[in-house]
């Protein structure tokens, strides 16, 4: 392993709906990728996985596919996983963590499948190492085994903690979109770097700052860490190089045209203080502020939003009073867009007219529909 230039394959795992935004991605940096359930699969060098960690914005982790194969019986996925080269993956000293999926396959216990894995992974580091016991003091290894369809992959997670861990937020509102998502929704989105951005319901500011950090040019991991810069096989020079380079792309003066309001007020602060946190103060300008008399001069830009779903019977009525209100706010701003993601199906009758283009896409387990209105 880390030899320059080899080339592995990669799965940047992503949430349903956004595999094709995830490749999309992976493209636009130069790695040729394909989406595929669950996320993008890209080949790539070492290198080029701790560069995709540090750039993705809609993608949840990056994993090293070491292994796949047919696995019906435990005895097939112990071969597979003892296939795998463990000893020029892991220091002796490696603190082996394996973690389980089992779906539609004749091996349905998790719990087995990751014994099963953990001992064929010790079983071959004992016998490459010459040691008789290994005492997993050391670093932490993330060893995914998932089993779907009787076929078994095995990888080793390059990311850590989730991508969508930015740093900046730190406390949640109480609908609150999952970074990965925010960035996606921009992505989508008809909105552009140089264009006015609007949230009337910005909540705790999720869509405004993953906005800012693309017009910024901001690598969403740039303020994290990764589990692969502990691991022996990667190149620490080259690593630190990748970060200088994102750093010195990274314009945090560029020119913001993006804004939001919302009537909550205890939203607003969490608002305020995660836009404090991204390092954005005084770049992006929140306000408290009801839709229905939200009146923005300038030039035209699009609003793009997260609005109450109405997901409990009690709420729809409201719901669909706020979506009727969004109409109305559009018809006041001649030439802006709007973009909203809505879980409910009354969305576009409330509104008033049906979207121009729909994507169906997943918060959480919700099943959604992102609305664009050009």
């Amino acid at each position: 392993m880390g030899e320059r230039g080899v080339a592995y394959t990669f799965l940047a795992t992503a949430a349903f709906g956004l595999e094709g935004v995830a490749a999309g991605e992976l493209k636009r940096m130069g790695l040729p990728a394909r989406a595929e359930n669950g996320g993008a699969r890209f080949e790539g060098t070492l290198m080029d996985a701790f560069r995709a960690n540090l750039y993705l914005r809609t993608a949840d982790r990056v994993l090293l596919v070491l292994a796949e194969g047919e696995a019906a019986t435990f005895e097939d996925l112990f071969q597979l996983v003892g296939s795998v080269a463990w000893e020029r993956l892991l220091p002796r000293d490696a603190a082996i963590h394996v973690s389980g999926k089992c779906v539609r396959s004749r091996l349905m216990s998790v719990r087995d499948c990751q014994a099963v894995s953990k001992k064929a992974i010790v079983r071959r580091l004992m016998e490459r190492l010459g040691v008789s016991r290994l005492p997993e003091t050391g670093a932490r290894f993330p060893i995914g085994v998932s089993v779907v369809n009787d076929r078994a992959r095995v990888t080793l997670d390059m990311s850590g903690d989730a991508l969508n861990r930015r740093g900046y937020r730190t406390w949640n509102g109480e609908a609150p979109l999952r970074e990965t998502l925010a960035a996606a929704l921009v992505d989508l989105s008809p909105w552009r770097p140089g264009m006015p951005l609007y949230d009337p319901c910005c909540g705790t500011g999720t869509l405004l700052i993953e906005a800012a950090f693309r017009a910024a040019s901001r690598a969403p991991g740039l303020a994290r860490a990764f589990a692969c810069e502990s691991y022996p096989f990667m190149d620490r020079a080259g690593m630190d190089a990748l970060r200088r380079e994102a750093r010195e792309a990274f314009h945090p003066d560029a020119p913001l045209s993006i804004a939001g309001s919302d009537i909550d007020p205890e939203a607003l602060s969490l608002c305020e203080r995660h836009i404090r946190q991204a390092g954005l103060e005084g770049r992006i300008c929140v306000r408290r502020q009801d839709l229905r008399s939200l009146t923005l001069d300038g030039p035209a830009g699009v609003f793009l939003l997260n609005p109450p779903y109405g997901e409990r019977l009690s709420d729809r009525e409201g719901a669909r009073a706020l979506y009727r209100e969004l109409g109305a706010m559009l018809r006041r701003h001649p030439g802006w867009k709007l973009c909203a993601i809505s879980a409910d199906p009354g969305f576009e009758r409330a509104f008033g007219r049906r979207a121009d283009k729909k994507r169906r896409l997943y918060n959480g387990r919700l099943e959604c529909d992102f609305f664009i209105y050009r």
